[in-house]
Formats: C-alpha cells, structure tokens, sequence
C-alpha cells in the first residue's frame, strides 16, 4: 500500500526497518465509521515536531504554533 500511495514522493514520510514512520510527526490511519467505535486523543507534541511539521508545510513557526497551540509540551 505504502508504494501504491506513493507516500515517500508525496510526502516525503519513510518507514523505518521496523515500520515506524519517520518523522515521529507523521501519523497515517484507516479510520471506519460505527457507533461503537473509540477514538485516541493526540498527545502533547515537542518543539522538534513542530519545527519538522513547519518545514515540511513551508509555514512559518509562529503560525503552526499558533494553530497547534492546545497540544504543545512547551511553551512559546
């Protein structure tokens, strides 16, 4: 699947020798809709993440922050 999608060309994402993905900011999922369904919370993220999530998007760190705001592990 992970050559179907093209993910590497598309998103510069890889998987590790043992399929982490990488960055540790990457997060892929196959998510199905039922009433009995639980969904996880995301978790506290570190200024590396942020930092690696603004260069891939091209944005600047203020404005990523911005948005990402409730979840940062550290303060601005």
């Amino acid at each position: 699947m992970w050559n179907l999608l093209k993910i590497k060309e598309e998103t510069d994402i890889e998987l590790t020798e043992s399929l982490a993905m990488s960055p540790a900011s990457s997060v892929c999922g196959q998510y199905f809709a039922n009433p009995c369904s639980h969904y996880f919370a995301v978790e506290e993220i570190c200024k590396d993440q942020v930092q690696n999530y603004a260069q891939r998007k091209g944005m600047p760190m203020e404005d990523v922050e911005k948005w990402l705001a409730p979840i940062l592990s550290y303060d601005r």
